[in-house]
C-alpha cells in the first residue's frame, strides 16, 4: 500500500456491488437493469463497479457525459452503453462509431447526431428523452410529436435507430407524492405518440432506485439503478439500506496523524468553535474539505475511533479535521473510520448526509482524487491503479 494509502483510503467492496445488483434485479425481473456508472460511478470507480454490476447481470451501462462512456469502451466495454447529457458540438461521431447508444432531448440535438452518422456512414442508436414533468432535460410534450416524427423520418433514411423512449420522475424518493402518477401519464401518453410515429423502440424506461425499489407499474422494460448499486439508499422514505436488502460499497478510513494531550479550555480548529471541556486527548484526522469532507459537518460529523463514535470537534479544515477523545487513549497511525456498511458500529454515509443537512448521493461522490480507492472482494485487495480491462457483454 502506498503512503498515500496510508493516509487515507476509500475501501470498495466489488461484491457488494454484485450483491446489490443482483438484489436490485430480483425486484424487477421482468426488466432488464442498467448500472449507471456516472460520475466515476459515484465516487467509486466506473471502470471496476461496471465490472461488478456486469459480472451480477447488468444488461446496460449508463453515464451522463460522452466521456465517461468513452473511458468504459477504451476499458474495453463491449455492451449496452447508453449517455445522456450533451451538449451542442458534442462529439456524437465519436459515440455513433462506438455503438454507445446517446440521449436525444430535442431538435437540434437529433440534427446534430444524424449529421454524425452520415458523416461516418454508420448508424446512430438513438434514446428519445421526453420531459414528463421533472423539468430539466427532455423534450417537452408539446414539442414531442415534432421530435418523434423526426427521429421516425431519420428512421427511415437509415441514419439511426430508436432504440429507447424514455424519462426520469422528480419525486419518486417520496413514495405517494403525487407528480409520480401525473409523470406516468405523461409517459404513456409519449409512448402513444411514439408508436403512432412508427417508431418501435427496443426498450421503454422510467423507473430510477427508488421507483425500481417501490413502483413495480413504473418498470417497463428497462429499470435505471444508480445509488441502490452502490448500497445507498434514495431516501429514508424509501427505507434505509439494510430495510431495502443492501449493502453500502465503500468504507472511507484514515490513519490518526497524531494525538496530544491537551489542557481544558483548549481551543481547537478554526474560529474556536469547540474549546475542551477538561484536559483530554485530541486525535488528529488527515482527511479534509478538500477530499470532500462536507465542511457543514463541522461539529457534527460522526467518527469512529478507538472503538467508539466521535463527533468532529470544530471546524472542518482543508485537509484535517479533529477528534476529542476524552478520558480514551488511541495513538497516531489507528485507524478512523468515518463511514462504511455499520457492520463494526461504524457510521454510515447516510448518518454523515443527515448532519450535514444533505443525501447520500452527495457524500460518497464528493470523496476526491486524493483518497486512494482500494477494492476488496474476497479478502483480497488491490490498488485502484492496477484497473485491469472490463471484459465487456453482458453477464
Amino acid at each position: 500500500m502506498n503512503e498515500t494509502a496510508k493516509r487515507a483510503r476509500a475501501a470498495i467492496d466489488v461484491a457488494a456491488v454484485r450483491s446489490n445488483v443482483r438484489a436490485l434485479r430480483d425486484r424487477a425481473p421482468r426488466a432488464e437493469l442498467m448500472a449507471v456508472v456516472k460520475s466515476d460511478g459515484y465516487g467509486h470507480g466506473a471502470v471496476r463497479c461496471a465490472r461488478a454490476a456486469r459480472e451480477a447481470g447488468a444488461g446496460w451501462l449508463g453515464t451522463a457525459l460522452p466521456e465517461e462512456a468513452f473511458a468504459l469502451r477504451a476499458a474495453g466495454d463491449t455492451g449496452r452503453l447508453m449517455c445522456w447529457l450533451w451538449t451542442p458540438g458534442g462529439p456524437w461521431q465519436q459515440a455513433v462509431e462506438q455503438d454507445i447508444d446517446v440521449g436525444v432531448s430535442a431538435l437540434w440535438a437529433l440534427r446534430e447526431v444524424v449529421a454524425a452518422a452520415r458523416a461516418c456512414g454508420r448508424t446512430a442508436r438513438v434514446q428519445l428523452k421526453v420531459d414528463t414533468g421533472l423539468g430539466r432535460n427532455g423534450c417537452p410534450p408539446a414539442d414531442w410529436p415534432e421530435l418523434t416524427a423526426a427521429a421516425r423520418a431519420a428512421e427511415a433514411e437509415g441514419a439511426l435507430t430508436v432504440t429507447g423512449v424514455w424519462s426520469h420522475f422528480a419525486c419518486a424518493d417520496e413514495p405517494g407524492h403525487p407528480s409520480i402518477a401525473a409523470q406516468l401519464d405523461v409517459f404513456h401518453e409519449a409512448l402513444k405518440t411514439a408508436e403512432t410515429a412508427g417508431l418501435r423502440p427496443e426498450v421503454r424506461h422510467i423507473a430510477n432506485t427508488p421507483a425500481l425499489l417501490t413502483l413495480p407499474e413504473a418498470h417497463f422494460d428497462l429499470v435505471r439503478t444508480g445509488i441502490g448499486i452502490y448500497g445507498i439508499s434514495p431516501s429514508p422514505e424509501v427505507g434505509t439500506s439494510q430495510e431495502l436488502g443492501l449493502r453500502p460499497a465503500m468504507t472511507l478510513e484514515a490513519s490518526l496523524a497524531s494525538v496530544k494531550r491537551v489542557p481544558g479550555g483548549h481551543g481547537v480548529s478554526y474560529g474556536h468553535h469547540y474549546t475542551t471541556p477538561g484536559a483530554t486527548a485530541l486525535a488528529l484526522v488527515p482527511l479534509g474539505y478538500a477530499d470532500g469532507i462536507p465542511r457543514h459537518a463541522s461539529g457534527a460529523g460522526p467518527v469512529l475511533v478507538a472503538g467508539k463514535w466521535r463527533t468532529v470537534a470544530g471546524r472542518i479544515a482543508m485537509d484535517q479535521f479533529v477528534v476529542d477523545l476524552g478520558g480514551d487513549s488511541a495513538e497516531a497511525g489507528d485507524p478512523a473510520v468515518l463511514f462504511g456498511p455499520g457492520d463494526r458500529g461504524e457510521p454510515t454515509a447516510e448518518d454523515w448526509a443527515q448532519v450535514a443537512g444533505t443525501i447520500g448521493y452527495e457524500i460518497v461522490t464528493r470523496i476526491g482524487s486524493r483518497v486512494p480507492r482500494v477494492y476488496v472482494d474476497s479478502g483480497i485487495r488491490s490498488e485502484a491503479e492496477g484497473d485491469s480491462a472490463l471484459t465487456g457483454g453482458t453477464a
